[in-house]
């Protein structure tokens, strides 16, 4: 099984059902075990910040599938959810980022892993870590290491809702 990190965001409609849907439709399918989700981040935008703030989360599953085929499933469910690509760092209703596929370095012509700016990004630094407190692999201890420098205050990044990943999953069920 393969061990794939998520970063998900939106900042259009109801967010946290946008966020509790898309955590759903991936666990509706077959080849997927949900392992974690983050708590819920509040997060002013960034690239274009004239726009609402996001929520953000981090999950962790499992799965059988390739990262082009899991890549394939995430735009899955952001046109399942209605995504919209307007213009780059626009608004949009649902966003899924491959963080994380094993300990993994991808680049093809659709899919860099690890996400070209996790590490530039605290409010995907912040539910990632909180998912792995062990840091395992060269990646995620990187991530560990940028996280003892950041202020999340100063980042932007918020605590919205403490929620353990069992009282997230069954808010979804």
């Amino acid at each position: 099984m393969n061990d794939v990190y998520l970063s998900i965001g939106t900042n259009m409609g109801d967010r946290f059902e946008n966020l509790q849907l898309a955590v759903k439709l991936l666990m509706d399918k077959a080849e997927i075990d949900v392992v974690h989700t983050s708590s819920v981040y509040e997060t002013a935008a960034v690239g274009y910040t004239d726009q609402a703030d996001f929520l953000n989360i981090a999950v962790h599953i499992k799965t059988s599938y390739s990262s082009s085929e899991m890549l394939k499933i995430c735009q899955w469910v952001e046109n399942e959810l209605g995504r919209v690509r307007e213009f780059r760092w626009g608004p949009r209703i649902i966003d899924l980022d491959i963080l994380l596929y094993n300990h993994e370095n991808i680049e093809t012509e659709s899919l860099i892993v690890p996400h070209p700016r996790m590490y530039e990004r605290a409010f995907v630094l912040v539910p990632l870590i909180e998912i792995t407190p062990v840091p395992i692999g060269k990646q995620l201890k990187k991530a560990h290491d940028i996280m003892q420098q950041i202020d999340c205050e100063e980042e932007g990044v918020t605590l919205w809702q403490a929620s353990t990943e069992l009282k997230f999953m069954q808010s979804v069920n």
